[in-house]
C-alpha cells in the first residue's frame, strides 16, 4: 500500500515468528501514520510450530501449518524482504542481510527463533537432519518419507528427549508404520530423563506408549560424535541409523554474540519486562530468541504466541514516545502432547490427562490460530480493499496500450519527422524494433533503448534488480551487447535519509545487473514521486552480422521461448492477496533471470528472428514478429502447441479464475489473431498467451534443424526453454496464429484451413 503521508519512521521485523505474524495482523488492522513497515524474513512461508507433530504423522499438509507471509504483508502494508539476517549495525540502525543491502530502522524487533546446537557434538551437522529451522525440515522429511519407501525397513534416531522430541517420534512412528511393509526402528536418545520438565505421571504414561509402540527409549546417554549412520554415546556405545533427526535444545543465533546486546548464556537475547533490550531502546524481541532472567520460561510455542499483543502494543508506544507496558508471561501454561494417532497429553504442573478430546482440543486451538493469519478480512484500515486505481499494477504491464501506442505513433508521422535523421538511424520509428539502431560517420552502429515503470515489488533493491534486467532485455533481443545506461528514478516522499535509502537500495539492485552485464552506470535523473519507479535508457552494441530483427521469420523456423509466462497475472494476484508465496517467489526468480546468455544462444544457432516477451504478452509480440516477416508474396503465420507452452507455477489457475492483470483488457485485441473460436476452447490458455511480462523470456525463430539444439542448450544454460510452435505459410492479409496440440512434435502436418474475416 502507499502511504498516505509521508515516511517518517522505519519499523523493521526480523524473522516471521509468530509473535511477528501477530504484530502484522495488528498493523494491518489500524496502521501507524508516518510508519513503514518492514518484514524480513528467511523463509516465506512460517510454519506454525504447534502442527508439526501433526504434519509428520500425516494429518496435516504443508499448506494447513504454513502462514504465507507474502499475503499477510500485503494485507499488513508491509515490505517484505526475503532475506536472511546476519547482524545489527547500531550505531547505524541497520539490519545486516544476506544477500540484500543492509535495511535501516528506527525500531527494530526480533523474532528469529532459535537455532540447532549442531557444533557442540562432532558430526551432527553433517549427518542429521535438524527440526530447526522448521521450514527447511519439511523439505527434508518428505525426501525421507520417499526414500523409506525404498527401503526394507527404516532405523529411524532421534536425539533429544523433550516435549519436541518424545512428539516427533510417535508421529513419525505413526506416519512410517502407514507406508512401509515392515514396522520403522525409532530410537530417542537424550542425554537427560525423558520429558524432565513434566510430572512423573507424565513421564511414565510415555514411556508406556513408547513400550506399546516399539520405540526404544536410550536415557541418561550424551551423544559424543556422529558419523556415517552412527550416533556414538559418550560411553563408547554406538546406535546405528538410516536418517537422525535433531531434537535437542536450541541457541540463539551465533551472529547476535556479535551485536553488544546483552545475551544470556545460551545466547538468546535478554529483554526486559517490556520486552526491549536494556542495553538498547530501539530493540525488541520476543518469541524463542527472547529471554526475560527475572521471569525464566521455557522455548514453548505457547509462550511465543502469548508475546504478540504485548509487543505490538509496545511496538506502537515506542514509535510513538509513550510509556511501554509490562509484558510478562504466566508461569505455567497448558501443554498438549500429541501422541500421532488422533489422541493427545495433557501436561500442568501435577495434572496429566490423555485421550482423544484432547487431540481435538489441541486440533481446534491450534486450527483457531491458524485461521487469523490465513483467513484474513477484506477490510484494512477501516476504507476496504485498494480502490482500482490504487491496484492497478506496476512492472510491465503498467504499460500504455498497444493500440493506443500505434495511433499516436502514427498521428507524429514518425517517417516524416525522420527524414533529417535518415542518414543515421537505420532502425527507428519508421521501422520500429526492440531497440534504435544508429550510425554516425566513422563509429560503429549504436543500439538504444529505454523502458520505465512503477514497482511491482515493495523491495527497492529487487525492484532495481528486475528494472535493470528488464531494460537490457531490448539488447539482448537484438543480439546485442550492452555498454551503457542511464536512470530515471522516482522516489515517494519520506524524511531524507529514508529517501537516501531508497534510492540506494534500487540503484544498488541495478548496478548488480548491470555490472554483470557489463554495463556501466554513467548517470541519470532523480525526482520525488507519487510511487517508487525506476527505469534506464540503455544503450549497446551488435556485432556485424549478427543482428536480430523482429522480421526474418521462415516457413518452417521452429519458435523457442525461454522463460514460462505468468509474471502478470501473479502480480496482479499478490496485490489483492491471492498469488501463493511460492508462486511469487518463482515470478521473481524469473524476473531476475538474464536474456544475455540465451541471446548468445540464439545468435549461436542462427536464429532468424527474435524479441523478448513483454507487456503486449506472447500473442502480441508474436503477432510483431509475423507482421515484420515475410514477403508481399510470402506471407507467414504460426502454430502453436498448447502442451508446449511453458507457464510459472500457479499462473494457470489463477487466470482461471478470471484474475488477470490491468493490461489484460487493452491486449485483448491481440486474440483476434487466432483462428475463430480457438480462444473460447481454453479462457485460461488464451488470457496466459496475453499476460504481460516484466523481463520476460525471449521469443526466437530458429531453423528447423538447429532448433532441437538450440533447446536444449538454453535449458543447460538454466532456462525453461522450449520449442512452442512452427512457422507456417498462410493466406490472406492478417497474421494468423492456429493452437493446434502436437504442432511442436509434429510441424510436418499442415496447418488447419482458415479464411482472413
Amino acid at each position: 500500500m502507499r502511504p498516505a503521508v509521508p515516511i517518517a519512521q522505519d519499523l523493521v521485523l526480523v524473522g516471521g515468528g509468530h509473535a511477528h505474524v501477530h504484530v502484522l495482523k495488528r498493523f494491518g488492522m489500524r496502521p501507524a501514520a508516518g510508519v513503514r513497515l518492514t518484514l524480513i524474513a528467511r523463509d516465506i512461508e512460517t510454519p506454525y510450530s504447534g502442527m508439526l507433530p501433526g504434519y509428520v504423522a500425516g494429518l496435516y499438509d504443508v499448506a494447513e501449518c504454513h502462514i504465507d507471509l507474502v499475503r499477510l504483508a500485503r494485507f499488513a502494508g508491509a515490505r517484505l524482504i526475503h532475506a536472511e539476517a546476519m547482524g545489527l549495525d547500531r550505531g547505524a540502525r541497520h539490519v545486516l542481510c544476506h544477500p540484500h543491502p543492509p535495511i535501516r530502522y528506527d525500531v527494530v524487533s526480533l523474532d528469529i527463533g532459535s537455532t540447532p546446537r549442531l557444533d557442540d557434538v562432532p558430526g551432527a551437522a553433517e549427518h542429521t537432519v535438524s527440526v530447526k529451522p522448521i521450514a527447511r525440515f519439511a523439505e527434508r522429511w518428505e525426501a525421507l518419507i520417499e526414500r523409506a519407501r525404498d527401503l526394507a525397513g527404516l532405523r529411524l534416531a532421534i536425539v533429544g528427549g523433550g516435549a519436541g522430541g518424545v512428539e516427533l517420534a510417535l508421529a513419525a512412528h505413526h506416519r512410517l508404520a502407514g507406508i512401509l511393509d515392515t514396522a520403522p526402528e525409532i530410537t530417542l536418545v537424550t542425554r537427560d530423563a525423558l520429558l524432565p520438565s513434566h510430572n512423573a505421571r507424565v513421564r511414565r504414561l510415555f514411556a508406556r506408549l513408547f513400550a506399546e509402540r516399539g520405540i526404544r527409549a536410550v536415557t541418561e546417554t550424551p551423544i559424543a560424535r556422529v558419523e556415517p549412520g552412527r550416533l556414538i554415546a559418550a560411553d563408547g556405545s554406538a546406535i546405528e541409523f538410516d536418517e537422525a533427526l535433531w531434537v535437542t535444545d536450541a541457541a540463539g543465533a551465533p551472529w547476535l554474540a556479535a551485536t553488544g546486546l546483552p545475551l544470556d548464556k545460551r545466547g538468546f537475547v535478554v529483554v526486559d519486562e517490556n520486552l526491549r533490550s536494556p542495553a538498547d531502546d530501539a530493540i525488541f524481541a520476543a518469541g524463542d530468541i527472547a529471554t526475560m532472567p527475572a521471569h525464566p520460561r521455557e522455548k514453548a510455542g505457547v509462550y511465543a504466541v502469548r508475546h504478540g499483543p504485548p509487543l505490538a502494543d509496545n511496538l506502537r508506544r515506542a514509535l510513538a514516545g509513550r510509556n511501554l507496558r509490562r509484558a510478562v508471561p504466566q508461569k505455567r501454561a497448558l501443554a498438549l502432547i500429541g501422541t500421532g494417532d488422533g489422541k493427545a497429553v495433557a501436561s500442568r504442573g501435577p495434572f496429566t490427562a490423555y485421550g482423544k478430546s484432547l487431540w481435538w482440543l489441541k486440533e481446534w486451538i491450534d486450527r483457531r490460530w491458524m485461521r487469523r493469519y490465513t483467513e484474513l478480512p477484506d477490510m484494512v484500515g477501516g476504507e476496504g480493499l485498494e480502490s482500482e486505481h490504487a491496484m492497478r499494477c506496476g512492472g510491465c504491464a503498467a504499460k500504455v496500450p498497444a493500440e493506443v501506442l500505434a495511433r499516436v505513433l502514427a498521428r507524429l508521422d514518425p517517417a516524416a519527422s525522420g527524414k533529417v535523421a535518415n542518414d543515421r538511424v537505420t532502425i527507428g520509428l519508421a521501422s520500429p524494433d526492440d531497440a534504435a539502431l544508429v550510425s554516425f560517420p566513422g563509429a560503429p552502429p549504436l543500439l538504444q533503448t529505454v523502458d520505465f515503470f512503477r514497482a511491482m515489488v515493495d523491495d527497492p533493491y529487487l525492484f532495481g534488480r528486475i528494472a535493470a534486467n528488464h531494460a537490457l532485455g531490448d539488447i539482448y533481443a537484438m543480439g546485442g551487447t550492452p555498454d551503457t545506461a542511464l536512470a530515471i528514478a522516482t522516489v515517494p516522499p519520506a524524511r531524507p535519509v529514508i529517501v537516501e535509502q531508497d534510492l540506494f537500495h534500487m540503484l544498488k539492485g541495478a548496478t548488480e545487473i548491470l555490472d554483470a552485464a557489463g554495463a556501466v552506470l554513467v548517470g541519470g535523473h532523480s525526482a520525488e514521486g507519487a510511487e517508487l519507479a525506476l527505469g534506464f535508457a540503455v544503450t549497446g552494441r551488435t556485432d556485424p552480422g549478427n543482428l536480430l530483427r523482429k522480421g526474418g521469420l521462415r516457413p518452417g523456423d521452429r519458435l523457442v521461448l525461454t522463460k514460462p509466462l505468468g509474471t502478470g497475472v501473479i502480480l496482479a494476484a499478490e496485490m489483492r492477496r491471492l498469488a501463493p508465496a511460492r508462486s511469487v517467489a518463482a515470478a521473481i526468480a524469473a524476473m531476475q533471470q538474464s536474456a544475455a546468455a540465451a541471446s548468445a544462444c540464439f545468435v549461436a544457432h542462427g536464429a532468424t528472428a527474435c524479441t523478448d516477451v513483454t507487456g503486449f504478452g506472447l500473442l502480441g509480440h508474436l503477432g510483431e514478429m509475423l507482421a515484420a516477416s515475410g514477403t508481399p508474396e510470402l506471407r507467414v503465420g504460426a502454430r502453436l502447441d498448447p502442451e508446449e507452452i511453458p507457464a510459472l507455477d500457479g499462473a494457470l489457475a489463477l487466470l482461471a479464475t478470471g484474475l488477470t492483470s490491468s493490461l489484460h483488457g487493452a491486449n485483448l485485441a491481440a486474440l483476434s489473431a487466432l483462428a475463430p473460436g480457438e480462444a473460447d476452447r481454453d479462457p485460461a490458455l488464451a488470457a496466459l498467451l496475453i499476460d504481460p511480462q516484466t523481463a520476460g523470456g525471449l521469443l526466437a525463430g530458429v531453423p528447423a534443424e538447429r532448433a532441437a539444439a538450440c533447446r536444449d542448450e538454453l535449458c543447460r544454460l538454466g532456462y525453461r526453454a522450449a520449442e512452442i510452435g512452427v512457422v507456417v505459410e498462410r493466406a490472406g492479409e492478417r497474421a494468423r496464429v492456429w493452437l493446434d496440440p502436437g504442432s511442436a512434435r509434429h510441424p510436418e502436418i499442415p496447418a488447419p484451413a482458415t479464411v482472413d474475416a
